[in-house]
């Protein structure tokens, strides 16, 4: 939809003219299926539930001309099937944001972190990583770095560098992360003897 395009009188009255060809009916009907919208959004965890009901309301508004003319049934399904594309959008848009704020909150974190009240699990995992060639090190660093579709093309071009297959590379990164979880478990083991 056009982000410039806003709810005008006109449109409003063709929408209600949809609804129902009379006014009071009409009314009664668009807040209904208003606050089903809500309903909806909340019932999905939807945290602006008024303000996406309201962007359903207004993608129908501004396509009434052609679904008027053409929509059979009840209109109050139309709005729930641009609903589910608002919520779809909503989805995709919090997930940018949240994943954002995850890598925002991490690198402050992991900074924190590095002081010296780390935990005895992070403490030991740095000693182990520091046992490592540099070579294994920097494998099993950036084999596990990124997510989703990122961290698959990552490990085709780490596997590409390397000259090997992906599987060879992941039976790799599969070894040293086993070496280390020993490793860390051993230190563990030795700081509770302590």
């Amino acid at each position: 939809m056009n982000k410039e395009w806003a709810l005008t009188q006109a449109a409003f009255d063709r929408l209600l003219d949809w609804l129902d060809a009379d006014r009071l009916r009409a009314g009664i009907r668009y807040e209904e299926i208003r606050r089903r919208l809500i309903k909806v959004f909340i019932g999905r965890g939807c945290m602006a539930a008024e303000d996406l009901a309201d962007e359903t309301i207004n993608r129908v508004a501004a396509r009434i001309g052609n679904v008027a003319r053409d929509y059979e049934g009840d209109p109050a399904s139309y709005f729930y099937g641009v609903c589910q594309n608002v919520h779809f959008e909503y989805l995709r848009k919090k997930d940018v944001l949240e994943t954002r704020e995850f890598a925002a909150i991490n690198s402050v974190t992991l900074r924190t972190n590095l002081a010296d009240d780390c935990e005895p699990e992070y403490q030991c995992l740095e000693a182990c990583l520091g046992h490592l060639s540099n070579k294994n090190r920097d494998l099993v660093l950036r084999y596990y770095q990124e997510d989703k579709q990122a961290k698959i093309d990552q490990r085709k071009l780490q596997a590409k560098e390397l000259g090997i297959a992906v599987n060879a590379l992941r039976i790799r990164a599969y070894r040293i992360r086993l070496q280390l979880e020993r490793c860390v478990l051993d230190c563990l083991k030795n700081d509770v003897a302590e």
